[in-house]
């Protein structure tokens, strides 16, 4: 990831649809979302969705796949892996110990799921 892309990705995530967009992809990976389940959610017109999931394929935060007569777009992660480890690379020059409120606070929401007992 380089600044070109980071700004990139910040600069289609800086409208609300969009952002709201992604967060809802982000909430339904694995499997993600057709673009009429998403403006259905959203409460955005299909058209307007397009518009805004077109942006946020550019900017590679999302994929896209066609399942019949349906395009399922997920958010894509690694993709966001690479704009969040950007950001932090060169986290407090050298003092990791200053970032650690910030990686606590990821923790708990990407703990995997535990499985039940058969």
């Amino acid at each position: 990831m380089d600044i070109t892309n980071t700004v990139n990705a910040f600069a289609a995530l800086a409208q609300t649809t969009r952002l709201d967009a992604f967060r809802l992809l982000v909430t339904h990976e694995p499997d993600g979302l057709p673009a009429g389940e998403i403006a259905r959610l959203l409460g955005v017109p299909h058209n307007t969705m397009s518009t805004h999931l077109a942006t946020l394929l550019r900017a590679d935060l999302i994929t896209a796949e066609r399942q019949s007569r349906s395009i399922v777009y997920r958010a894509s992660l690694d993709s966001l892996r690479q704009v969040v480890t950007f950001l932090v690379k060169d986290c407090c020059a050298g003092h990791p110990d200053l970032c650690a409120p910030l990686i606590a606070d990821l923790v708990p929401c990407c703990a995997p799921k535990e499985k039940g007992h058969a």
